[in-house]
């Protein structure tokens, strides 16, 4: 009789639960355009309530707004004009154009070390950067919740990683998406991206 396996559970506290559940929708959405199933669900999530306080939720359910009302084939249409075009992107999504105006510059050798070091590498199916903003939102959300054997990083693990890899163009990248003519959905997107990195950047400097 062989004995059955030990399945570890760990539980999130709900803040990094939040975090995580936030940067796996960011990450998704940047990813790729959202398809009809995706923008249906986000249509009908949950609301939260808005205060002042905290910008989150009222870009949040701005974009719920705007997922139930965009067409699947205009957001990848949208997408499509955005962040790929013809030859030339309209806004770039990789970590390595912003900080040097290049891509696969020094910068995405030194996150592969640091990724490498960290036990975490690019699938090998996967045509998607380890600099591209989706990329570095699932590393995040790994290191916040964990996965199958994987502990969640330590608080300074994920402050020293998300200061370099992130903190340094992520606004100036949001910044051209909600100033382009061509974004009407994911100027949503952006929106919910710049208050949610902006809570990000101030919760983990207070850490």
């Amino acid at each position: 009789m062989s004995a059955a396996p030990v399945v570890i559970q760990r539980t999130l506290a709900p803040e990094d639960q939040a975090r995580a559940d936030f940067y796996a929708i960011l990450g998704r959405l940047f990813a790729a355009p959202p398809d009809a199933e995706l923008l249906r669900l986000l249509a009908q999530s949950e609301r939260l309530p808005e205060t002042d306080a905290n910008p989150v939720t009222r870009s949040w359910n701005q974009l719920l707004d705007a997922s139930g009302v965009m067409p699947a084939d205009a957001a990848a249409q949208e997408y499509t004009e955005l962040f790929i075009g013809v030859g030339r992107s309209e806004i770039n999504l990789h970590g390595s154009h912003w900080l040097t105006g290049f891509m696969s510059e020094k910068p995405l050798a030194e996150l592969r070390g640091e990724l490498a070091r960290m036990g975490l590498a690019r699938l090998g199916a996967s045509v998607t950067l380890e600099d591209h903003v989706a990329a570095l939102c699932e590393t995040m959300r790994i290191m916040i919740s964990g996965h199958g054997e994987r502990r969640p990083a330590t608080v300074e693990a994920q402050r020293n990683f998300f200061q370099k890899q992130l903190l340094p163009w992520i606004f100036d990248c949001c910044s051209a998406i909600e100033k382009s003519s061509l974004a009407n959905y994911y100027r949503r997107v952006a929106e919910l991206c710049v208050v949610f990195m902006t809570l990000e950047r101030d919760s983990l400097a207070m850490e």
